[in-house]
């Protein structure tokens, strides 16, 4: 019997949108916009996060927002409620953006009178880590509820991630939630990883990261 020839094909799909990717935030320092994609599992509070973090920054920068989903578009009309230029992506049941949906969005959303853009991925803690969307920094929000063990479940988000939002500390005496535990497990999967407990909610540790992100947005459209 003649031997199956197995062709692999997963690396080369990664590869070409891997260059992709480069190429957008070539694009994205020309143009000087800043583009956050913000990552989360279903119920972690992502859009009240969003939804907080334009109210910090909208009078400093010009900011759009790109909101995927599966279906739906109640949280873009929520964030549109908010004053700034905002489109829902649809991704026809795919559970991830990868770098052409995302440079197809951005051309939608339009980009030339922008400094910063959020994209609110797909809820979801596995695809969306898998795809480099071309994004400048990827953040991703765990809340207190979904447990202090994430980081052992899902290695690959806590890796590729630039910041970790631990989200509704307001409710942690009521779970068995241990922040020394949640940082040290995404410390193990990302040495660099920064890391800003919050309560979108409440507003408490909010600063901290809004410095954060609008040091970033700063250092990327004010340098050449």
């Amino acid at each position: 019997m003649e031997k199956v020839r197995i062709i692999e094909v997963k690396e080369s799909i990664f590869a070409d949108n891997d260059r992709e990717a480069e190429r957008i935030r070539s694009q994205l320092k020309q143009e000087k916009t800043f583009l956050l994609n913000l990552m989360s599992s279903p119920g972690s509070g992502k859009t009240t996060m969003l939804m907080r973090t334009i109210e910090e920054l909208k009078y400093e920068f010009r900011t759009g927002v790109m909101e995927a989903d599966i279906d739906s578009s109640v949280d873009a009309e929520k964030v549109a409620g908010a004053g700034v230029k905002t489109i829902q992506i649809h991704t026809g049941g795919m559970c991830h953006l990868d770098a052409g949906m995302t440079e197809q969005g951005l051309k939608e959303l339009g980009t030339e009178d922008l400094d910063l853009v959020i994209l609110e991925n797909v809820g979801n803690l596995v695809c969306p880590a898998e795809f480099d969307t071309g994004a400048v920094r990827n953040a991703m929000i765990l809340s207190v509820p979904e447990g202090h063990d994430k980081p052992l479940k899902y290695p690959l988000i806590f890796t590729v991630c630039d910041v970790l939002i631990i989200n509704k500390i307001d409710v942690l005496p009521y779970f068995d939630f241990d922040l020394e535990k949640v940082r040290e497990y995404a410390h193990m999967r990302n040495p660099d990883l920064k890391i800003f407990p919050v309560s979108a909610k409440t507003g408490e540790g909010m600063d901290a990261w809004i410095n954060w992100l609008r040091q970033q947005v700063n250092d990327w459209i004010r340098t050449d």
